[in-house]
């Protein structure tokens, strides 16, 4: 017997999805628990400002064309909006201070990192950004390999 999921709400919307067939082939792939959007939970917005940094993936430059045609690759431009930065080993952590220069007072940085390293964590890179000055604020599931922390500059200090 297959167990029953917590929320009434979520068998009818499996439901909903047999009977309305499968996702359009365009829908760019989700990863984590969330239906939505890698970009949705990233929060890009048209025309926005973006810079990647040590990511790899055409599919990611990809889904951001798909919002804006503002995109640096490996060095951010000043007022930049939103930064996704890959931090590989601890040294990338340094990275955070020349990076958080390069966003706009209220912009953010998405530190993504591997799942299950050892060698690098979500404690880790939470203590170096606050280190340098910034909050983590959300948590996703960048892909089903890499995780992704939000980290912006403090309100009191905006």
């Amino acid at each position: 017997m297959r167990p029953r999921p917590a929320n009434p709400a979520s068998r009818v919307r499996r439901r909903a999805g047999r009977v309305a067939g499968r996702a359009p082939r365009s829908a760019p792939p989700v990863a984590g628990y969330s239906k939505r959007s890698r970009m949705d939970k990233l929060g890009v917005k048209p025309g926005m400002r973006v810079a990647v940094i040590g990511l790899p993936g055409a599919d990611l430059l990809r889904e951001l064309r798909g919002r804006t045609t503002d995109i640096a690759k490996g060095r951010p431009r000043a007022n930049t909006d939103l930064i996704l930065l890959g931090v590989e080993t601890p040294a990338t952590l340094r990275r955070l201070g020349p990076v958080q220069r390069a966003i706009r007072r209220d912009g953010a940085i998405w530190a993504v990192w591997p799942k299950g390293m050892k060698h690098i964590s979500e404690g880790m890179i939470r203590d170096a950004a606050i280190a340098h000055g910034l909050v983590d604020v959300k948590v996703i599931a960048f892909s089903e390999a890499l995780s992704g922390l939000k980290l912006v500059i403090p309100l009191a200090r905006r």
